[in-house]
């Protein structure tokens, strides 16, 4: 190869080439730039409970992780990931060998694509999705076929009928999230029903991204897909410590299901970090083990938060989607006289001070995503109340 001819090839990854800096971190740099209140990348401004951040310096002051940590992770966390699902919603793990934790949930994503993908495989997924899922599935050299989430009665939902159209013989997996980043959207049990059973049909696998378990509101209840018949057997579950305990930093994300899978998963992500977040690891452990009652005040207080940011975004004259679970609302600025999420979002500092998220990066299909924009209420309650106020003020 001439050194011409190797100038002429791009650095990047082809495979990568589509992908450029997310949008979380233009836009986090843009509300530092501008001191705007940065509703847009999904962490909270508060730590989580104070007795699980004191289990971690307790860690590591006991010499606990400081260390490689097994690969599959510690012990005492695999037992309280198996624990916590046994006792929330009756599914049996083996802690040794169907529990597998991860550098977050994100990795726990990367690693699945890439234990469970091959060249060619056609991946499932629900559009809009998380930015890092359309990255992980090209570099496992999958493709991506999107099923378009779509507005309906004031929420977006699933159309059933499109979901089992876009399986071909060459699909490998769907990739579910419920509750669903960044809609809000929380799938039924006829919705969940159905995805079992083109599964179980088609013999697919399926990834699920769960780590909103904990954040459902009004009458929508977390289903594991899991749960179903005919899937624990197919059906890898991921799950996080960052969204149920308020500690995204940590990175701490686990993934469960059968023996072969997670070993698939596994022969994956141990050649991604090998091994994270020793002592956190143990904090978590007993973060799962907290009460009921801790899980209860926690969606309670997202609850509240949820209220005050809808409430302010309506009467700033978005049009407000309801949001089941997560913590973001996604609002359509058509009725602000807006119809570009990108153009809007990037003028939003200067003329209100806050920061919020274009969901079109979301897209495959960017024109179904153009008019609808995401706010995170994982924040403070003054910190939304102002940020409303200025929204009101703005429009």
């Amino acid at each position: 190869m001439t050194s011409s001819s190797r100038s002429a090839r791009p650095p990047l990854n082809r495979r990568l080439a589509e992908f450029g800096t997310t949008i979380f971190a233009e836009m986090s740099a843009l509300a530092v730039r501008t001191g705007s209140i940065n509703l847009g990348q999904g962490f909270p401004d508060t730590d989580g409970p104070e007795e699980i951040r004191e289990a971690a310096v307790r860690a590591l002051r006991d010499g606990r992780g400081n260390q490689y940590p097994p690969g599959p992770g510690v012990p005492e966390l695999r037992t309280a990931v198996a624990a916590h699902q046994q006792r929330r919603y009756g599914l049996t793990y083996d802690p040794d060998t169907e529990v597998l934790v991860t550098a977050g949930a994100t990795e726990a994503i990367a690693a699945a694509m890439l234990g469970l993908l091959e060249p060619g495989d056609e991946v499932v997924a629900l559009e809009p999705y998380y930015d890092s899922y359309a990255a992980c599935i090209a570099m496992a050299g999958g493709t991506r076929v999107p099923v378009t989430l779509r507005p309906h009665d004031g929420s977006f939902r699933l159309d059933l009928d499109e979901l089992r159209d876009a399986v071909t013989d060459r699909t490998r997996l769907l990739l579910i999230n419920t509750p669903h980043n960044p809609t809000g959207t929380v799938l039924t049990r006829e919705e969940l029903t159905a995805i079992a059973e083109l599964a179980v049909e088609r013999d697919l696998l399926v990834v699920t991204d769960e780590v909103y378990e904990h954040l459902v509101f009004d009458d929508a209840e977390h289903l594991p897909l899991a749960t179903f018949p005919g899937m624990r057997e197919r059906t890898v579950t991921i799950g996080s410590a960052g969204k149920s305990f308020s500690f995204t930093g940590w990175k701490v994300g686990w993934v469960t299901s059968v023996p072969e899978l997670v070993s698939a998963v596994r022969s994956a992500k141990q050649y991604l970090t090998y091994v994270s977040s020793g002592p956190f690891q143990y904090a978590v452990a007993e973060a799962l083990a907290l009460p009921d009652t801790y899980f209860a005040s926690f969606r309670a207080d997202m609850l509240a938060k949820r209220d005050v940011l809808a409430a302010g975004l309506a009467e700033a004259g978005f049009e407000v989607f309801r949001t089941a679970g997560t913590y973001f609302i996604t609002t359509d600025i058509r009725p602000l006289g807006q119809s570009d999420g990108f153009a809007f979002c990037r003028a939003l500092p200067e003329r209100a001070g806050v920061v919020a998220i274009p969901n079109a990066v979301f897209y495959d299909h960017r024109e179904a995503g153009a008019p609808f924009v995401r706010f995170a209420f994982c924040k403070q309650t003054e910190v939304l109340q102002e940020a409303a106020k200025r929204l009101r003020a703005a429009f």
